[in-house]
């Protein structure tokens, strides 16, 4: 059965960092591309970053928080992190990781093939 586990959300002000980690099981990780996204309330859920996890580990972000967020992938323990930085008070939002079979890293939610439960990030201004 494959798994994925968010963690690391939390309460940080703005300008502080927080550092995101999706814990995948039973999937074979280097298969696999793994983007987060993000809801804000009364918003859609939107694509912030996706990692390649195959060779080439090509990395992804979405305009809004590139140069702030890095992505990266630990395949000794099929964990990804998002590491964010220099937050701000409209990255708050429940964070989810999502896998992809495939090394594309599509934009598009409804291309991942497994979801993990989410994790909230609240900002404070």
């Amino acid at each position: 059965e494959v798994q994925l586990q968010a963690s690391g959300g939390g309460l940080v002000q703005a300008g502080g960092s927080l550092r995101l980690s999706c814990a995948t099981f039973g999937l074979t990780f280097e298969d696999y591309s793994i983007g987060w996204f993000r809801q804000a309330p009364g918003k859609e859920r939107e694509y912030v970053a996706c990692i390649s996890l195959s060779e080439s580990s090509t990395h992804y972000y979405a305009h809004s928080i590139k140069g702030r967020f890095t992505i990266s992938g630990n395949n000794a323990k099929n964990t990804v992190l998002l590491q964010m930085n220099s937050l701000k008070s409209e990255d708050g939002a429940v964070y989810y990781c999502a896998a992809y079979w495939g090394s594309s890293c599509p934009e598009d939610q409804y291309e991942y093939d497994y979801w993990g439960q989410g994790t909230l990030v609240t900002v404070s201004s």
